[in-house]
This record gives structure tokens, sequence and C-alpha cells, in this order.
């Protein structure tokens, strides 16, 4: 089999337009060779194998990576993209790292948007959005023009269930990560109006400053919506000389009790596990109740999770109805 003839160095490890390959003098045929992807119309990169799914992926694994298939397809399609068009809805969320909604489909959407007077972009694979206009307030996230993120999260909105866009909420407005604020979606909110059922304006309510994962978002949800109290997110635990002991994902400080959520099907990690279990042990010093809720907790049964975190705050001498 004869080699093909190596690229010029400019072409080299990422997606090219079939323009920018003419211009550095490579024939036609070469762009035909069979080392080569046509990801859409005008553009080439290099061919990539086929990612094996394992017989027993877990939800979570697959979820993962369909995010990685969306933002590779998103990295190879944009030599495409003409300067009037960005990423927008879950694909730009996508970007941000932003928690994304379970699917059964095989593939994301990929969303690709451009605002009037630009029309909507045509593709193969892409779903196309003509907005309308507004002032132009984009960001870049990995390199790729991305819409404001707070526009993404509205427009997410339309596909989205209401627990999506708190979790994805929670993400965003994370002082940490320097996004947005609270008051921030509330304006877009206010300036571009809400979706049928109100469900932006729901899920304002019912977002926190503090969330730092999807998981401790569904997991406060679950016990504040069978009325138990409030916690506080991300609380740090200090000893009565002020050493730090653990940040609790929900800390109830009046009870002593932390409500935490674990992901972990099984301890793989044993060192990570042994200093887990350090840390449960030094909570537990401090006389507080440590309540670690597994995923088997919260589903198929999330009563379970609310069970356990009740409990534990009754024996502290909580009292439903009294806070």
């Amino acid at each position: 089999m004869t080699r093909a003839t190596p690229l010029p160095a400019g072409l080299r490890g990422g997606p090219f337009s079939v323009r920018a390959a003419f211009e550095a003098g490579v024939a036609a045929s070469r762009l035909r060779a069979s080392d080569l992807d046509k990801p859409t119309r005008g553009v080439r990169a290099a061919r990539k194998d086929a990612v094996a799914i394992p017989d027993a992926e877990t939800a979570t694994a697959r979820m993962e990576r369909l995010r990685a298939d969306l933002i590779d397809r998103a990295r190879r399609f944009a030599p495409a993209l003409t300067p009037e068009q960005f990423y927008s809805h879950e694909t730009g969320l996508a970007f941000l790292g932003a928690p994304l909604p379970y699917t059964r489909q095989k593939r994301r959407a990929l969303h690709v948007s451009a605002r009037r007077p630009a029309g909507a972009p045509r593709r193969k694979g892409v779903v196309g959005h003509r907005l309308q206009q507004r002032d132009r307030s984009r960001f870049v996230a990995q390199g790729l023009p991305i819409e404001h993120p707070a526009r993404m999260w509205r427009q997410a909105a339309a596909d989205w269930e209401l627990d999506d866009l708190i979790a994805a909420g929670d993400f965003l407005v994370l002082p940490r990560r320097r996004l947005l604020t609270v008051e921030d979606l509330q304006r877009e909110v206010r300036e571009a109006g809400d979706v049928a059922g109100r469900k932006l304006t729901r899920a304002l309510a019912e977002i926190r400053t503090g969330a730092e994962t999807a998981e401790e978002t569904r997991l406060r949800l679950l016990l504040t919506r069978a009325g138990l109290p409030e916690p506080a997110l991300n609380y740090e635990l200090r000893t009565a000389e002020g050493r730090f002991v653990a940040r609790l994902d929900l800390a109830y400080p009046r009870y002593r009790v932390a409500v935490e959520h674990d992901g972990r099907v099984h301890a793989e990690n044993d060192e990570q596990f042994a200093r887990d279990a350090d840390r449960w042990d030094d909570i537990r010093a401090q006389a507080w109740t440590h309540v670690r809720v597994l995923s088997h907790h919260m589903r198929p049964d999330p009563t379970i999770a609310v069970q356990k975190a009740a409990a534990a705050l009754l024996a502290a001498g909580w009292m439903p109805g009294r806070d």
C-alpha cells in the first residue's frame, strides 16, 4: 500500500478546511486519501478509530462518552464555522463542563447558531438555529466560539427538564468558576422571556450558590422537596481550635448533621477509600452525624436517601414543620 504524502505542518494535529489545504499546496487527490475523514462539507480531519463501547457500560460512563463525542464532533466541525456562527444550547454548555441530562439517543445533537440577519446553519448532522438580534456577547470555550452562558441555559430549557436546568444553573453560578451569578440568569429570563410552563422561573427559585456537582444538587432537591430543612452547601467544618476538618456537601450545623453523596459503585481505589474513611471518622469525632448517600439510595427509590437524612435529623432534635 502506498503511504499517503505527509500533510504540511500547519495542517497536522487538527481539522482543517479544504480551502486552507489548497492554499498550502495540497492536491485534491491527497484530500481523498483513506487517512482523512470528512466531518462536514469542506473540512478534513485525521481519521479516528471507532470507540469501543463496554458491554456493561454504566449510565454515568455512557453520558461522559456522549459528551466527549459531542465535543470531538464540534472540534472537527469548527473549520466550517463562518464568522457569524457559534455553538449554542447544550453543545456550548458541554464545552463549559456543565452537567447534561441523561439521554437514550446514540448521539447528542450538535447545535450551531447565528443571529439575524444571517441565516440558520444548514449542514448534515447539525441542528441549526437562526436567533433574534441581540448584542454581540460571545464567549470562547476551549478555543471555540460559544453563546453567552446565560443565553445557552435559557435555550436549553426548550428541551430539558426542570431539574436538569437547576443542576446546570447551580454549575454556572458557582463562584469559583467565574461564569455567572444568579442575577445574570434572572436578567436573561427577564429580558428574553421564559418558556412554556414558566420552567425557567421555577428553576431560578431552586438554584443555589455553592453546589459543586449535579449529584449534590439532585440530593438537595430530594431532601428539601420532602420537607427537610434547607442545608448549607459545601460547609467548612472546623474544630473548636479552628483546624479544618472537612468540606461537607450538605450540612445542617444547627443539628450537627452532614449528608454527602458518594457516587462510587465499589471501593476500587483502596488508598482513596482509606483516606475517605479517616475523613468520616474525623467528622464524627467533632460530634457530627455523617450520612453517606450512595447512588442506589437515590435510584430507583429516592425515599431511601430521604429516610436516611431524616432519621439523622430527627435523632438530633429536628421537628418537622418547626424550621
